[in-house]
């Protein structure tokens, strides 16, 4: 059962006619009560230890999902208060 939801930014370059271009897709992290998932990753809620948010601008800023593969970033324009703490409570 889907609990919380998080959109996040993804920048893919490419190039074409020889030019450098980025292009900014909008895609979501969700959280369930076992697992979190993104469109390229699922990490089990027992392999994520925490989360952080960093702001890097009025903009964005950056949600850092902590695990045992690693630290994962997402690019984040909303501000991930309310699934930080969705998480926290699904943790205790």
């Amino acid at each position: 059962m889907l609990i919380k939801s998080q959109p996040y930014k993804k920048m893919t370059r490419m190039i074409k006619d020889n030019q450098q271009q980025y292009f900014e897709t909008e895609e979501w992290i969700e959280l369930y009560d076992t697992v979190i998932s993104t469109n390229t990753n699922q990490f089990k809620l027992e392999h994520v230890h925490d989360m952080s948010y960093k702001p890097l601008s009025d903009r964005y800023g950056f949600l850092y999902l902590h695990t045992n593969q690693g630290v994962f970033s997402y690019n984040v324009a909303v501000s991930p208060s309310d699934f930080i703490e969705a998480f926290k409570q699904l943790k205790e």
